[in-house]
């Protein structure tokens, strides 16, 4: 039976993780980044993927990575949802890392040196597919053409940590068909537009392609399968992160109305709010168990993979928005301001719930996947 219970390894990374996270992004510099034209924090970024080897967990050892799992990027995506921490894991360690790795030396060494040099954390990727991609669906979501001569053309939308990319990692159709391919973000003929995001500390970007010089990195035989991993492997890992902004707004609630007295007593020890914490309190431990067993399939190959994936993604989106909506009005009028913490959690939760499909897609392929039919009428 599959264990869920953090290691303790597992538990020394998050200490270590929370412990950097709480001296270096606090949420008062978090607000103070999403007023700026830098959101991501390169140091913090530095200091994580580089001298904490967050970057580098889910690589082998012989491709120059820790030789640890899934299960291990799973807990440093909690820690991220739990601080709104601004910076781009998803994008490069998740998504383009696991494309990297199901490539496995298509090019003869170009992916694994460009995988090789996200590990040591010395350069970040991000996949040219927009944010809102769904894994799952057969099609190799490509806008981009790639001509005879391995120039891209095309434009793609809402493409998540590309303004801090130093790689992207582009799917196009070409002659021979779907391919992969690696565009530097410096390249001659490449525009990379942010523009306004509902959540600050994940900003979005156009990217278009005018004639762009790239290196070809898989082809058809490799390519959608490559993209498919990272999109199935970033979908599973992102209820993680749902899972840590979920806790983060309970918890910050708790304290809040443990603290706050009216008509003297603290609010806490109203009947009626103690219910909705106690109901909010239970679901946040279903999605625990939902992430932690997606984490786990992903990290071990299980082929129920697919159906955990749906499962953690549909109820963990949700239940995302959700705490972050209590804490929002639990809070009271403080809750609704800038100045308070609350509203980054609740638009990094409004942005997840759309992220890599919908609750109600991932519910739609979980009924697929279980032959569960669809209600007549």
């Amino acid at each position: 039976m599959t264990d869920l219970l953090y290691s303790e390894i597992e538990e020394e990374l998050r200490a270590s993780v929370r412990a950097l996270l709480a001296d270096r992004c606090p949420p008062e510099s978090v607000l103070a980044r999403c007023e700026t034209g830098e959101p991501y924090d390169r140091g913090l970024w530095r200091t994580l993927a580089r001298d904490l080897g967050a970057a580098s967990l889910a690589v082998p050892e012989k491709a120059g990575g820790a030789g640890a799992s899934l299960r291990e990027v799973a807990v440093v995506l909690e820690e991220l949802g739990r601080a709104a921490a601004p910076t781009p894991y998803l994008g490069s360690t998740v998504l383009a890392t696991t494309a990297l790795l199901a490539l496995e030396d298509a090019d003869g060494g170009e992916a694994a040196d460009l995988l090789a040099s996200l590990a040591a954390g010395e350069r970040t990727a991000a996949p040219a597919v927009p944010l809102s991609a769904v894994p799952g669906t057969g099609a190799f979501p490509s806008a981009v053409r790639a001509d005879s001569a391995g120039t891209l053309s095309g434009t793609v939308t809402s493409v998540a940590d590309a303004v801090a990319a130093d790689v992207l990692l582009v799917p196009a159709e070409g002659r021979d068909g779907p391919g992969l391919y690696a565009v530097e973000t410096s390249a001659a003929a490449l525009s990379v537009v942010p523009r306004t995001s509902l959540d600050l500390t994940r900003p979005l970007a156009d990217v278009t392609f005018g004639g762009t010089a790239a290196r070809r990195l898989a082809g058809a035989e490799r390519a959608p399968a490559a993209l498919e991993r990272a999109l199935l492997t970033g979908a599973g890992l992102l209820a993680s992160e749902q899972l840590g902004i979920a806790e983060w707004c309970l918890t910050a609630t708790v304290g809040h109305l443990t603290e706050r007295r009216q008509f003297g007593r603290q609010l806490g020890s109203f009947q009626a709010l103690k219910h909705r914490l106690a109901d909010l309190w239970l679901e946040v431990v279903g999605a625990r168990a939902a992430a932690r067993y997606a984490a786990d399939t992903l990290a071990t190959g299980d082929p129920d993979a697919p159906v955990a994936v749906a499962v953690a993604a549909s109820h963990c989106g949700e239940l995302a928005v959700r705490a972050a909506e209590e804490c929002v009005q639990l809070h009271g009028g403080i809750g609704m301001t800038w100045e308070h913490p609350a509203h980054l959690y609740l638009k990094r939760a409004k942005a997840d719930q759309i992220a890599l499909g919908t609750p109600d897609r991932h519910r739609a392929a979980l009924a697929a996947l279980v032959d569960l039919p669809a209600p007549v009428g």
